[in-house]
């Protein structure tokens, strides 16, 4: 019995990396999610075995938390899928910091320490405390509570960099002098929290999705810096996982937006201004009679979801569309970017949603070679994987690879408006003479189309 928490706790880890092994594809994603989801349950029991605590006051919370989360889950619309995330990342690095604070406060008030304890508890803070607010700011961003537009200062990066040395330093006195040393600990917090304010607001526009899977790695590292402050074997496997898959989907969104991870790690992504050119002139617009026509005649359709496509919850008729193309005698295929919607996955989870079958997704760099033979390309609600001003130099989007639909032989917009998109960069494509643009909910829009067919 002595040995049971030990060995659940094997048991739980194994749970966990098949269940990240699972996420890795579509058809198994969920299940994935829910062997993930027992094994942290068995990790939390054999927690509780473990400790020999009263657990009246624990389960009161868990019974809570669980309400609270469970409610969050059912009641969130996808376009707020991002946000939520960005949310429970910050809460996740919340947790890490008090974890570590509770264990100072131990130490602070007679318990035993040593160096690599304290060392620990440093790190936990700092990364808890950026993940935390870091996290805030993004949730902010996303739901449109402050504006999504980067923030620049004179010197931002100098303040950064004195601010890390500053919470570094609050570190070293502290493992100096541990029991005396209240006030270097809250200010090792506070800068901590300060810092991944102003590491977050410079980034913005279509880098959002690039911070999201930065700062879920973050939150991960918080957990395992956690967990060697109390050396929880689980914690800190759990916490591995998740800094090292984040970090590694943070590489690959970068490679995706053309950026670098030093300059993402280190708040330099976004920090161009929005530029661009202001187009004038008139867009040809369609009605859905018209695109119906189109799509009827085309031999190869390629659809480009974005979040537009989430906004208007229109991907089941998208797949009804793509279906009916195909009994027509059409090659279809779905061309999901990176960086479409706002956050790592988004248009994989809605395309998943709608039974789009997984071969029939396919990557940029898949599509753009051959997208001049492409008959018609559908861009439905995407705006700045599109957008060629990301070729020239001096807007926020230059240097992003994008899906080059303006070189497809038709391309149809589905958008509510020319507006510019979320990185706030006009769009020529909307007034390029291969391009249709079908204003109004995409959804209707779509039904429409797809009311055409059947009659």
């Amino acid at each position: 019995m002595a040995n049971l928490p030990n060995y659940l706790y094997i048991v739980a880890s194994i749970f966990f990396i098949y269940g990240l092994k699972m996420l890795g594809k579509a058809h198994s994603a969920r299940k994935g999610n829910m062997i993930s989801a027992i094994g942290m349950l068995i990790a939390v029991v054999a927690t509780l075995i473990m400790a020999e605590l009263d657990i009246k006051w624990i389960l009161v919370g868990a019974i809570i938390g669980s309400a609270i989360g469970a409610a969050a889950a059912r009641l969130v619309k996808m376009t707020s899928m991002p946000e939520m995330v960005g949310l429970f990342n910050g809460f996740g690095g919340l947790a890490s910091l008090l974890v570590g604070w509770a264990e100072y406060h131990r130490i602070a008030t007679g318990g035993p320490s040593s160096l690599f304890t304290l060392v620990a508890i440093g790190a936990t803070v700092l990364i808890g405390g950026i993940t935390f607010s870091g996290s805030m700011i993004a949730y902010a961003k996303l739901a449109e509570k402050i504006s999504g537009k980067p923030v620049l200062f004179k010197g931002q990066q100098l303040v950064n960099g004195a601010l890390l040395l500053a919470a570094v330093a609050a570190c070293v006195v502290l493992c100096l002098n541990p029991t005396s040393m209240y006030a270097a600990f809250i200010g090792m917090v506070v800068v901590s929290m300060v810092l991944g304010v102003l590491v977050t607001i410079p980034i913005g526009g279509a880098d959002m999705p690039v911070v999201i899977a930065l700062l879920n790695s973050y939150s991960g590292l918080a957990a395992c810096a956690a967990g060697f402050v109390i050396m929880n074997n689980v914690l800190i496997v759990a916490g591995s996982l998740v800094g090292a898959s984040g970090i590694i989907l943070t590489s690959i969104m970068c490679r995706a937006m053309n950026r670098s991870l030093a300059n993402v790690m280190f708040a330099g992504v976004g920090a161009t201004a929005a530029g661009g050119k202001t187009f004038t002139g008139e867009a040809k617009t369609v009605s859905a009679t018209d695109a119906y026509l189109m799509l009827e005649a085309a031999s190869s359709v390629v659809f480009v979801p974005g979040y537009g496509m989430a906004v208007a919850q229109a991907q089941h008729v998208v797949k009804e569309l793509g279906d009916l193309l195909e009994e027509n005698g059409c090659e279809v295929s779905y061309c999901v970017h990176p960086v479409a919607g706002r956050m790592p996955g988004h248009m994989n989870v809605l395309l998943a949603e709608a039974d789009v079958p997984y071969e029939q997704l396919v990557e940029p760099g898949d599509v753009n070679p051959t997208i001049t033979n492409v008959d018609v390309a559908v861009v439905i609600g995407a705006n700045d994987v599109v957008n060629p001003s990301a070729r020239e130099e001096g807007t926020a989007l230059y240097g992003m690879p994008i899906i080059d639909v303006d070189n497809a032989r038709v391309c149809i917009v589905l958008k509510r408006s020319l507006k510019a998109g979320f990185a706030g960069v006009e769009n020529p494509l909307f007034f390029a003479p291969n391009t249709r643009m079908l204003l109004g909910d995409a959804k209707a829009s779509i039904t429409s189309v797809v009311g055409e067919f059947k009659g």
